[in-house]
């Protein structure tokens, strides 16, 4: 699946069938469904990749002392950019 192809499938009114479980959460996320996306994160706490969506989705939130604690147990540094290019730095490292 292209970046162009999973932006696309935002018009649906649910995920793709085969589409991984992370890239499931973005999904919701891009929908407006934090929620459904949040709970995705908090599944594997602990995990590299779902610690770095949880300190996304806390972003969104407007939560960012949260936010920074999950962009720290991710090991990964808090991003710099906009809410939007963040999502879709996300989606492509998970294409």
């Amino acid at each position: 699946m292209t970046y162009e192809q999973f932006n696309d499938s935002l018009s649906q009114d649910s995920p793709p069938d085969d589409l991984p479980v992370l890239l499931k959460a973005l999904w919701y996320d891009g929908k407006g469904d934090w929620e459904e996306a949040h709970n995705i994160a908090q599944s594997r706490e602990g995990t590299r990749d779902y610690d770095h969506l949880h300190a996304y989705l806390h972003r969104v939130e407007g939560d960012t002392w949260n936010a920074g604690y999950w962009y720290r147990r991710a090991g990964v540094e808090v991003f710099k950019g906009s809410l939007k290019e963040e999502w879709k730095t996300l989606v492509l490292s998970l294409l």
